[in-house]
C-alpha cells in the first residue's frame, strides 16, 4: 500500500537536492502547503530517507507563544552539540561564543547580546551546520516556519544565501499564507537562492489511494457514495479527508463487504465534517468536569499550562489529572515532550473548535480569568508568559493591560538581543493601546528596537509623532533618542541624517541642558563632523570630543568616555603621534576599569592601528586578533584582520595579504559589514598594483565598485594602488594624475585617510619633478602624519631632494639616511624611493645614487619589474657606469604569450606544468612557496583563457619551438 499519496514527484525533487549535498552542493528548499496538506508529515519522511546516510536536524517554531526568540534553530543544533561536544566547540574558535545565544552550554554571561550583531549569530549557524555536514552531508528541518520569529527568519535568509558551497540542504514548510515567511521563502526563490514547493491538494486519484490506505485496502474497494462524501468537503486536504473519515467510523456510517467499503445508512454531506458540532455534540455528553476543563483548556491556545486549570475549574489535581488521561481528553490532549507542566491539543484546529462551541461572551470571560490566574501564578510573568498573558488580555477585551504586557515582553527580546522581534511586539503594543503614557513608553521603545534593527528610516519617520506627544515624553528622553538615532546613522554613513538629528538633541534638552546631558551628543556630533570634508573639520570634532571625554569622566559615563577618547586617538595624529596613543591607552584603561570588554578590545585594534602605523610592527594587531576571537567579538577581529592585510602587502608580504583577504573578505560580505570588506577589496587591490599587475587591480576595483556602487572612491585607491602601479610602469605623468585624485578624495581631511599620500609620496614626487621647493614646506602643522613611518620614508627623501638641491649635501644625506631607516619594512617603497632620489641626487651630487640605483634596479629585475629595473640601469650608464645586460629571459616568451601579459616567471611556471610536474616540485625546483605556484598558475590560465593545469599542458607544447 503506499504510504505517501500524491507527494512523489516532491519526494523525488527533494532526493536529488540531498544527493547534491551528499557531494557537498548545498541549498535551500522551502515547502509550502495549506493548513492539513501534510507539511510536518512530508518532513518527517524525507528526515527517515536521509537520516540513513547524513546528518538530520529537526527544529519546529511552534512554540508556547509564537515569537520564542530562535526556538526552531536551537532545537536543531542542540541536536548535532550534545553528540559533537567538545570537538564542535573547539573547531568552531570564536563563533562558540556567539552561538551561546542558541547552545546554553557555550554561552558566556560576560558577551551580552549587544556585542553580536545577528547577522554574525547567522555566520555562527552557517558555520555550526558546515560542520555538522562535513563528513557525511546535514539536512535541516524546519517546520512551521510561518511561526518563526523574525530573528530566525533573518538567519533563515542568510543560510538560504550561503548554502550553495556547504554540505548542508535546508527544508523549510511553512503555512501557504501571506506573511513574513512566505515573503522570505519568495524573495529567495526570485533571486535563486532556493526553490519554493508547493504541496497542493490532492487530485481524485490521489485521494481514492489515500482512503484505501486509512481503510488498509486496494483503491477498488472504496465505494464511489463514499469517496464523494469525502471529497466533496474537503476537495483534496489530506487532514480535512482523515477528519471526515474518522467522523465516519466514530458514527458507525462505514461498513466492509464483498463490494469494499461501504455507506451505512444515508448520511449527509459533510457529516461529520465540522469538527466544532462533532467536538460540542461530544462535549454535551462528557461529565461537568469535562465541560469546564476542555474550555478552559482551549482559550490558552494550541498549548496550556497545567498549573491554571485547577483555579479555573474548581477541579482539584486528583480529578484534574484523572479527566486528562482518560475519555474524551485522553484522545484531545497530550504532554509537551521538552516543557513540563504544558499540554498541548493532539490537532492545532482542536482549541479553536472548542471554543467556537461556547456561548457567545463565554470566550472572553474566560481568558480574562486565564489571563488573572496566569499573573498570580507567575508574579513578573518570567519568559514568554508575558506575551501570553498579553493574548489573553486582548482576547478579554482589556487592551491597555494586553499593551503593557507587550512593551515589557518588548524590552525582554531587545535585551536578548532581538530586535525585529521587539518591533513586532511594539507594533502590537501601539495598535492596541489608548493611554496616552502607554502610547509614548511604547513609541519610545519601537524607535530604540527599529535602530537596533537597523530599520533607520521608520525610526526616522517616527521621531515627529513622538516629538508632538507634549506630556507624553520629556525632553531628556526625547534628545536620549534622537542621539541614538545620530549613532545610528554614523553607522550608516549617512552623515546628513545625523547632524540633523543632533540639532534636534540639542533642540529638545535647551538652554538648561547639563553638561552631563550635552556630552553624549558632543562626541556623536564630533564623530559626524570629521565626516565632512575639509581641513578645519579636524579641529571643531577634537573641540567636541574633548569636552565630552572631560565631562564623562566627571559624571561617570563610561561608554561616552571610551567614544571620546578613541576618536581623540584619530584626531590628534595628525600633529603628534605620542598624544594619540596616549588618548587610546587611556580608553582602554577606561574599558577595563569598567568592564567594557568589547570598548577594550576595540581600543586595542587601534592601538595595533598606531602600532604598524608608527613602527611598522605588527604585533599588537596580531595579539588582538587572538584576543577578539577568544571572547567572540567577531566585528573586531575581522576589522583586525583587514588591518594586517593591509600592512602585510605594504611590508611585501603579498601571499600573507591574499590569504587573509581570500579568508576574510567572504566573511565580511556575508556579515554586511560593508567598510571592513571595502578595505579587503581595496587591499586586494593594493597587493596587485604593488606586483605590477594593472589588469588584475582594475579587475579588483571593479569588483569593489560592484559591492559599493553608491560609494565614492576612497583615497587609498589612489595613493596605494594606482600611484604604484604607474610608478613601477615608469610612467611618471598618469602617477602624478592620480596622486592629485588621490588628494582631491581625501577632500583635504588628513585624518580620513593618512597614508594616501599627502603626507608623504606626494611630497617626494613633488620635490622630484620641481613643484615642491622649499623643505620649510614639510613642517606645515602635520607633523604627527608624516612622522607615521609609511610617509616618513617618502617625506624624508622628500626633504633630501630639497636640501640637496639648496646646496647641502651633507644634510641631504642625512636625510636620505633617516628616509631608509624608516622604510626598512617596506621593499617596494624602499627601492622606489632610491630609484626617484637618485636622479637628483646623481644632479646635484649627494648621497649614494650610483649604490642607489644598484640596489634598486637588483630588486626591480628579481621582482619581474622591467620598466623599472631598466629605467635604473639607463641612469647608471648615465653615470658612467658599466651595466651588464640582463638576460631577464623575456625574448624567450612566446610573442602570443608577451602580448596576454604573461612574465618570465609564469612562462617558467608553465615550462613545468608541460614536464607534468606538481606545485610542490614546481616550487621546490624555482625556490617558490607551493601558494606562489598556485598563484602563478592561476594567472596563466586567466591570462590564457585556459581551464586546467592540463589545457595548459596543451598550449605550452604547441608554443614550444620544433
Amino acid at each position: 500500500m503506499p504510504t505517501f499519496c500524491g507527494r512523489t514527484s516532491l519526494l523525488s525533487q527533494i532526493g536529488d537536492a540531498l544527493s547534491r549535498t551528499r557531494r557537498g552542493e548545498g541549498g535551500s528548499l522551502f515547502l509550502r502547503g495549506e493548513s492539513g496538506a501534510g507539511r510536518s508529515r512530508l518532513l518527517a519522511e524525507v528526515g527517515r530517507l536521509a537520516r540513513t546516510d547524513m546528518v538530520v536536524l529537526r527544529g519546529r517554531a511552534s512554540g508556547i507563544t509564537p515569537t520564542t526568540p530562535f526556538r526552531p534553530l536551537a532545537e536543531a543544533l542542540l541536536q548535532f552539540t550534545r553528540s559533537a561536544g567538545a570537538h564542535a566547540a573547539d573547531a568552531l574558535g570564536p563563533y562558540r561564543l556567539v552561538l551561546g545565544r542558541l547552545i546554553p552550554e557555550w554561552r558566556d554571561p560576560a558577551v551580552g547580546p549587544e556585542e553580536q550583531s545577528l547577522i554574525v549569530l547567522a555566520e555562527g549557524v552557517l558555520r555550526l551546520l558546515a560542520l555538522a555536514g562535513r563528513d557525511r552531508g546535514c539536512l535541516l528541518l524546519l517546520d512551521d516556519l510561518h511561526d518563526a520569529d523574525a530573528e530566525t527568519l533573518t538567519i533563515v535568509d542568510y543560510l538560504a544565501d550561503n548554502l550553495a558551497d556547504q554540505p548542508v540542504t535546508m527544508v523549510a514548510a511553512l503555512l501557504d499564507q501571506e506573511g513574513t515567511a512566505l515573503d522570505v521563502a519568495r524573495s529567495a526563490a526570485q533571486r535563486g537562492a532556493a526553490d519554493l514547493l508547493l504541496l497542493p491538494r490532492l487530485s481524485r486519484d490521489e485521494l481514492r489511494e489515500l482512503i484505501a490506505t486509512r481503510l488498509d485496502c486496494a483503491a477498488a474497494r472504496v465505494g464511489d457514495d463514499l469517496f464523494e462524501l469525502v471529497w466533496q468537503p474537503s476537495a483534496g486536504n489530506p487532514a480535512l479527508a482523515g477528519e471526515l473519515l474518522d467522523g465516519l467510523v466514530d458514527a458507525g456510517h462505514l461498513v466492509t463487504g464483498p463490494d469494499g467499503w461501504q455507506l451505512a445508512g444515508r448520511p449527509q454531506a459533510g457529516i461529520p465534517g465540522s469538527l466544532s458540532r462533532r467536538l460540542a455534540r461530544r462535549l454535551e455528553d462528557s461529565p461537568p468536569e469535562l465541560r469546564r476543563l476542555l474550555p478552559a483548556a482551549a482559550v490558552f491556545g494550541e498549548r496550556f499550562p497545567l498549573a491554571a486549570l485547577p483555579a479555573m475549574t474548581g477541579l482539584g489535581e486528583h480529578d484534574l489529572t484523572s479527566q486528562l488521561h482518560h475519555g474524551l481528553a485522553a484522545e484531545l490532549i497530550q504532554p509537551v515532550a521538552d516543557t513540563p507542566g504544558w499540554y498541548a491539543f493532539r490537532h492545532p484546529v482542536t482549541a479553536e473548535a472548542l471554543l467556537e462551541s461556547r456561548p457567545a461572551g463565554h470566550t472572553a470571560d474566560l481568558a480574562r480569568q486565564a489571563a488573572e490566574t496566569v499573573e498570580k501564578l507567575h508574579p513578573g510573568l518570567p519568559g514568554t508568559l508575558c506575551q501570553l498573558a498579553a493574548r489573553l488580555r486582548r482576547q478579554a477585551g482589556d487592551h491597555d493591560a494586553a499593551g503593557r504586557h507587550l512593551i515589557e515582553a518588548a524590552s525582554r527580546a531587545l535585551a536578548d538581543g532581538a530586535a525585529a522581534s521587539a518591533v513586532d511586539l511594539l507594533d502590537q503594543a501601539t495598535g492596541m493601546t489608548t493611554d496616552p503614557a502607554l502610547r509614548a513608553d511604547a513609541g519610545e521603545r519601537l524607535v530604540q528596537a527599529l535602530v537596533e534593527a537597523g530599520r533607520i528610516d521608520r525610526a526616522l519617520q517616527m521621531m515627529p509623532e513622538l516629538d508632538g506627544l507634549g506630556g507624553g515624553l520629556s525632553r531628556q528622553r526625547l534628545a536620549v533618542l534622537h542621539t541614538r538615532l545620530a549613532w545610528a546613522a554614523v553607522f550608516a554613513a549617512r552623515t546628513a541624517d545625523g547632524l540633523a538629528q543632533v540639532a534636534e538633541a540639542r533642540r529638545q534638552l535647551g538652554a538648561g541642558a547639563t553638561p552631563a546631558d550635552l556630552a553624549a551628543v558632543d562626541v556623536v556630533a564630533a564623530h559626524l563632523i570629521i565626516e565632512l570634508p575639509g581641513p578645519e573639520q579636524v579641529g571643531k570634532a577634537e573641540e567636541l570630543a574633548r569636552q565630552a571625554a572631560a565631562v564623562a569622566e566627571r559624571h561617570d559615563l563610561p561608554v561616552v568616555a571610551c567614544q571620546a577618547w578613541q576618536l581623540l586617538g584619530m584626531l590628534v595624529r595628525q600633529r603628534n603621534t605620542d598624544e594619540a596613543t596616549a588618548c587610546l591607552e587611556h580608553s582602554r584603561e577606561l574599558a577595563v576599569r569598567h568592564g567594557l570588554r568589547l570598548w577594550e578590545v576595540h581600543a586595542l585594534v587601534r592601538l595595533g592601528n598606531d602600532d604598524a602605523a608608527r613602527d611598522g610592527s605588527l604585533r599588537r594587531l596580531r595579539q588582538v586578533r587572538r584576543d577578539a576571537w577568544s571572547i567572540g567579538a567577531v566585528t573586531a577581529a575581522h576589522q583586525a584582520e583587514a588591518s594586517i592585510a593591509l600592512q602585510v602587502a605594504l611590508q611585501g608580504g603579498y601571499i600573507e595579504a591574499e590569504e587573509i583577504v581570500a579568508q576574510t573578505l567572504p566573511a565580511t560580505t556575508r556579515l554586511e559589514m560593508v567598510e571592513t570588506a571595502g578595505h579587503l577589496w581595496q587591499t586586494s587591490a593594493v597587493v596587485a598594483a604593488h606586483q605590477g599587475q594593472r589588469r588584475e587591480m582594475e579587475s579588483r576595483l571593479a569588483e569593489l565598485r560592484r559591492y559599493r556602487p553608491d560609494a565614492p572612491v576612497d583615497a587609498k585607491v589612489y595613493g596605494l594602488a594606482r600611484v604604484f602601479c604607474s610608478l613601477l610602469e615608469e610612467d611618471r605623468p598618469r602617477a602624478a594624475e592620480e596622486m592629485a585624485a588621490a588628494l582631491r578624495a581625501d577632500g583635504g581631511n588628513p585624518a580620513l585617510s593618512p597614508i594616501n599620500g599627502r603626507a608623504g609620496l606626494d611630497l617626494l614626487l613633488r620635490a622630484v619633478t620641481g613643484d615642491l621647493d622649499d623643505p620649510a614646506a614639510l613642517d606645515d602643522g602635520s607633523d604627527g602624519v608624516r612622522r607615521l613611518r609609511w610617509n616618513r620614508q617618502f617625506a624624508e627623501m622628500a626633504r633630501a631632494v630639497l636640501v640637496g638641491r639648496r646646496g647641502d649635501p651633507a644634510g641631504a644625506a642625512a636625510a636620505a639616511d633617516e628616509a631608509i631607516r624608516a622604510a626598512e619594512p617596506y621593499p617596494l617603497a624602499r627601492h622606489l624611493i632610491l630609484r626617484l632620489a637618485s636622479e637628483a641626487a646623481l644632479t646635484d651630487g649627494w648621497g649614494d645614487p650610483v649604490g642607489w640605483l644598484r640596489r634598486a634596479e637588483e630588486h626591480f629585475h628579481e621582482s619581474e619589474h622591467a620598466a623599472v629595473a631598466r629605467a635604473c640601469r639607463a641612469l647608471l650608464r648615465q653615470a658612467g657606469v658599466t651595466v651588464g645586460q640582463r638576460r631577464d629571459g623575456v625574448g624567450n616568451i612566446p610573442a602570443a604569450l608577451r602580448a596576454r601579459g604573461v612574465t618570465v616567471r609564469e612562462y617558467e611556471v608553465l615550462d613545468l606544468i608541460a614536464a607534468r610536474l606538481g606545485n610542490q616540485e614546481i616550487a621546490s625546483r624555482l625556490h617558490l612557496s607551493p601558494r606562489t605556484v598556485e598563484k602563478h598558475v592561476a594567472r596563466l590560465m586567466a591570462k590564457t583563457d585556459r581551464p586546467d593545469r592540463a589545457a595548459l599542458r596543451d598550449l605550452a607544447r604547441t608554443l614550444r619551438p620544433g
